[in-house]
This record gives C-alpha cells, structure tokens and sequence, in this order.
C-alpha cells in the first residue's frame, strides 16, 4: 500500500515540478498541463502499440509536451493573449489532437505493454516487485531533480528564474525576455507531458480525460510542499514539490478507503482537493504572518537594547 502511494505520488510530482516551474518560477499560470498531461500518455500509448520502445516513446511524449507548452508561449507573447486563456486555446485544441494520435479511439489499453513496469519491478531481482518499482522511481524523480537543479544554476536557468520575479532584469542584461519564457512553458509541460507517459504505464491505460483536474493536483502539491519545508534554494524547492504531491496522494488515499467514516466518497475527492488549496493558502498566509511579527517583535528588542 505504501509502495504504491510512493510510486503514483513521485509519478504525479514530475507533474507538480512541472507546474511549479510555470506558476512558481515564471509566475505564468498555465492551464496547458490539463491537455499536455493526457497528450504525453496518448503519445507514449500509441508509439507503444506501434512496436516503439518505451525509452524512445517517452522522448517523443516529452517533445510533444515541449511543443503544446511553446504554442501556448507564442500565443501569449505574439498575439499578446492572457497567460490564462492562452492555455485555455491549446488545452481545448489538444483534447482533439489527443483523440488523433490514439487513433479516434477515447482510451487505450495498455494491459501486457507495460514495459516500464515491468523493468522497474525487476531490475533487482532480490527485492519484492513493490520495493523495487518505489526504488525505481523514486531515483527517476531524484534524477530530474538534480538535472534541473543543475539547469536553474547555469546562465540560462538563472535568467529564466529572474523572468518571472523582475522581467526588467532580464531586458536589462540584453536578454530577450519572449525566447525565455517560450523555454520555460516548453520545459514545464515537457515534464508534465513525461509524467502522463509514465503515468500510461503505472495505471495501464492511456484516456483522453486523463488530465481532467492535474492543475488543481499540481497546485496541492506546490502548496502542500511550502507548508512542509521553508527554502529558497531551487533544489530543495523542488524536492518539497514532491513531497507534496505524495502526502497530497496519501491524503486521497486514505479519504478514497477510510473515508466512509465521514462520509466522504470518491464523488468527493475534487471537492476535497480544493479545500486542501484553500487550506494550504490560508495556513501559509498564517505563517507568513507569524514570521513576520515573530521579525518585529525581534527587531523591537533589539531597538530597546540599544537604548538600553
């Protein structure tokens, strides 16, 4: 049971890195991930059922995220459309393109192709299938973490954090500010688009409604991770992402089975999910207020001690 929470809430945290980098480090709130996530599975699915091994049918899954995300950039940035409704455009036109590239049909059934699964629950022989796969996976999700720590710290990774805090900054410095934030909305939905193509593999099935409410998941679990671990530094930021897309996934794990004992049914679990952003902003407001008068209560006492 624990395993399996692990393994569903690492594959939905590559996701919630995603929208963390598009909402956190661009301030641009992109609702490309509800078509991009499904158009990773729908990919992947179908270069699967052509005989595509899985390796290669993910990078193509990963290319088509980058691309969805860069429309939905160019969109904003040349036709001058709100980030918002830009994403809007590109999710409703991929819920068509989803369709396409499963061949019309609305789901693909991936039973006896998981070839994915299969690997990570054998790659080492001497432990239980359960504890091999949360292995594997949790070193993938370790992997990308420290990749794109080590992207955020290059030049370009740098400028493309400061896009989204001061983009005077970035025009200052002779950087076109439309090439790096094109670049960071591909990069963010080639993760989520990643993330669908492993999720295809772990629930053995590709839907065209797959991405049906992933934003509000991200969001929890960016949410979530700020109330669990206070940083600034990139790599830790992205590690409390995922965490908080596992406790996130705990806490639906245990309202979808325990969740009887108060009523809760599965027919609920949206409506849980919006009340644990809401709490997640209500209680980080709070502590931001905390720290901020536990900061002048401190430099009031150090005021009185030098009047003193």
């Amino acid at each position: 049971m624990i395993e399996a929470i692990l393994v569903e809430g690492l594959i939905y945290g590559i996701l919630a890195m995603g929208v963390f980098i598009t909402f956190r480090v661009l301030d641009f709130p992109d609702l490309t991930v509800e078509g991009s996530f499904p158009l990773g599975a729908a990919v992947a699915a179908a270069s699967l059922s052509a005989g595509v091994p899985f390796p290669l049918a993910a990078l193509i899954a990963l290319a088509a995220g980058a691309l969805a995300g860069s429309l939905t950039a160019l969109i904003h940035t040349g036709l001058k459309v709100p980030p918002l409704l830009a994403g809007i455009v590109v999710m409703t036109g991929l819920y068509s393109v989803n369709l396409r590239v499963m061949g019309g049909r609305s789901n693909i059934q991936l039973i006896g192709n998981r070839p994915l699964i299969n690997f990570s629950t054998s790659w080492i022989p001497a432990l239980p299938p359960e504890i091999a796969s949360a292995l594997f996976f949790t070193l993938l999700a370790v992997l990308l973490m420290v990749l794109l720590d080590l992207f955020f710290h290059t030049e370009f990774g740098l400028t493309l954090g400061a896009l989204g805090d001061n983009i005077k900054v970035v025009i200052a410095s002779g950087s076109n500010p439309t090439s790096y934030k094109v670049a960071g909305v591909a990069l963010a939905n080639a993760l989520v688009s990643f993330a669908g193509a492993l999720a295809s593999q772990h629930h053995g099935f590709a839907d065209v409604n797959l991405g049906s409410g992933v934003v509000a998941l991200g969001l929890a679990s960016v949410m979530i991770g700020e109330l669990v671990l206070r940083t600034n530094r990139i790599g830790l930021q992205l590690l409390r992402v995922v965490l908080g897309a596992i406790i996130f996934k705990a806490i639906l794990f245990g309202a979808r089975f325990y969740g009887y004992i108060a009523g809760i049914t599965p027919n609920d679990l949206r409506l849980l999910t919006a009340l644990m952003i809401v709490l997640s902003l209500v209680m980080g407001q709070w502590k931001s207020a905390v720290r901020d008068r536990q900061a002048q209560q401190a430099a009031l006492r150090r005021k009185a001690e030098e009047i003193l």
